[in-house]
């Protein structure tokens, strides 16, 4: 027995039924609206996995911010990698060797190279013994929630993205950040939407 009339359901789920509070107690018709609301939001939770949108990945963020790669060769010296970070307002940078990627050289190796180099300039300090070379990699495929959740427990800002053994892009904790902003912004006007109409 169904109250009330029937109103708009997401394409592939049974229609939502609106029911009348003049039929129902004040206690029954708002346990009844909380169980609608958590349903609403497991029926746009589900829609959205179906149609891909809900779980982001890291080649979604890659495709939208780009898969450039700024790199230095391990030999550079730690002043030329300053340069070439600042050159592209960037805050890390790969490094290789003959063509292969060793390492990661970062704002905070900066400070680090410093330090251990006991106040040796920059152009005499190489990349090779600067950077990071034990790197934690994301693949394609990989969720951006798991990925953020891996990078704040390791407190690590900057993360390449291996395919096939090759460097295809990197991100930032920035980068996932905003992407998570924005999808939750999205969501949570959709919601309303839903809610309201």
């Amino acid at each position: 027995m169904f109250f009330g009339t029937i109103t708009a359901a997401l394409p592939g789920h049974a229609p939502a039924f609106s029911c009348l509070s003049a039929l129902l107690s004040p206690r029954t018709f708002a346990i009844i609206g909380a169980v609608r609301l958590m349903r609403r939001a497991a029926v746009r939770s589900a829609y959205s996995r179906d149609m891909g949108v809900s779980i982001m990945k890291v080649r979604d963020l890659l495709d939208s911010k780009g898969r450039d790669i700024v790199s230095i060769d391990v030999d550079s010296s730690v002043d030329d990698a300053i340069r070439s970070m600042n050159a592209r307002k960037i805050s890390a940078i790969m490094v290789t060797e003959q063509g292969k990627t060793v390492g990661i050289f970062t704002e905070r190796d900066v400070v680090r190279s410093y330090i251990n180099s006991g106040g040796k300039s920059f152009k005499e300090t190489k990349v090779r013994d600067a950077m990071v070379t034990n790197l934690i990699v994301a693949v394609p495929d990989d969720e951006l929630g798991d990925i953020s959740s891996i990078m704040v427990e390791k407190n690590i800002r900057h993360l390449p993205v291996l395919h096939n053994g090759r460097v295809i892009g990197t991100l930032s904790i920035r980068d996932i950040i905003q992407t998570q902003v924005k999808k939750l912004t999205s969501d949570l006007h959709y919601l309303r939407d839903y809610i309201a109409g």
